[in-house]
């Protein structure tokens, strides 16, 4: 069994609100765009056949590494870790309830995923929009902190190409592999 990640307090962290930047997001198609993955592959999510499960985060940080000033009070920005790890721990409940692929998104790349990967011992792969391709053709929900552009922490549930169902805002973000979990019960009764 893999180890837990401590989650912080949520109590003393600004829960984020629906500000309605993904209220647009329900029925889209997907967009033809190549990915980079951890796994060395390159995946157009427009492509994948089934049911596929992408959340996304602002930024993984490194262990030892502070990070951006005033980070904690940034709304759904803190959690990207416990977000993954929950994943990563509910991964086989997920497929079991039809999930064909599972993937992690930031706008990080892949040479700085792959360290997070690798640590969290994810066993899916996160997937690079570093030049914000996939984030500006969907109008992904993003913020700015410290000079960089992060997405806000959303999940998306495509089927067949077509997003089908989006959590927004996620929070807590541990919370958001069984949120999910509970969706795909519900859509299979």
């Amino acid at each position: 069994m893999k180890s837990s990640v401590e989650a912080p307090d949520w109590s003393a962290i600004p829960e984020p609100k629906d500000d309605g930047a993904a209220s647009h997001l329900v029925g889209i198609r997907i967009p033809s765009f190549t990915l980079p993955a951890t796994d060395g592959t390159a995946v157009d999510l427009s492509s994948l056949p089934g049911l596929v499960v992408v959340y996304a985060y602002p930024r993984t940080g490194t262990p030892g590494v502070e990070n951006p000033v005033g980070w904690d009070l940034i709304p759904g920005a803190r959690g990207c870790t416990p977000q993954s790890c929950s994943f990563r721990d509910h991964f086989a409940e997920l497929r079991a309830l039809g999930v064909n692929r599972l993937f992690g998104l930031s706008s990080q790349d892949t040479a700085y995923q792959c360290e997070a990967a690798d640590r969290l011992q994810l066993p899916f792969p996160i997937l690079s929009d570093e030049h914000l391709e996939l984030t500006r053709a969907l109008l992904l929900p993003t913020f700015k902190t410290s000079g960089m552009t992060l997405l806000k922490r959303l999940t998306l549930l495509i089927h067949n190409g077509k997003i089908e169902h989006v959590c927004y805002p996620v929070f807590p973000p541990d919370r958001n592999a069984s949120d999910v979990i509970a969706w795909l019960a519900a859509r299979t009764q």
